[in-house]
């Protein structure tokens, strides 16, 4: 297993099979093909990111520390970007000591941002209703 070999994004997407599955998660290439039926997420998740960057897919999870030691040991080299491959899905983890398990919390705080903005919006739309369910019966 060697970490110093370099693949194009040609190479890598012609292993999108279950029996020689390859993904690219932050420019790395990833030889998933023994850990598709161990993977806690079901094998049609690497499946429908096989042969392709999967970054973006995997930073949008979560993964654990202990997922990212398991990816460590399927590595299998270097994505080597050539002219017309797709740009990165998502940028690259922090690394620092202190970074926050599962990576950054940009992601966590648009997704706290939405979550709010739809209470706000439903408690809004609540109280018109109430307001014009009053309105209605003082007019009758």
């Amino acid at each position: 297993m060697s970490g110093t070999q370099e693949m194009t994004f040609s190479d890598v997407a012609s292993h999108n099979s279950k029996k020689d599955l390859f993904v690219v998660i932050h420019d790395k290439v990833y030889d998933a093909t023994k850990f598709v039926d161990e993977h806690p997420g079901g094998e049609e998740v690497l499946l429908d990111v096989g042969g392709q960057d999967a970054t973006e897919a995997f930073e949008d999870v979560g993964h654990s520390d202990e997922a990212r030691e398991i990816l460590d040991g399927l590595k299998t080299g270097d994505l080597k970007r050539m002219p017309g491959d797709p740009e990165p899905h998502a940028p690259a983890p922090s690394q620092g000591s202190d970074a926050q398990p599962g990576g950054s919390s940009d992601g966590t705080g648009m997704g706290v941002m939405f979550y709010a903005l739809v209470l706000l919006g439903g408690g809004l739309a609540f109280g018109a209703y109430k307001y014009l369910q009053a309105q209605s019966a003082e007019t009758k």
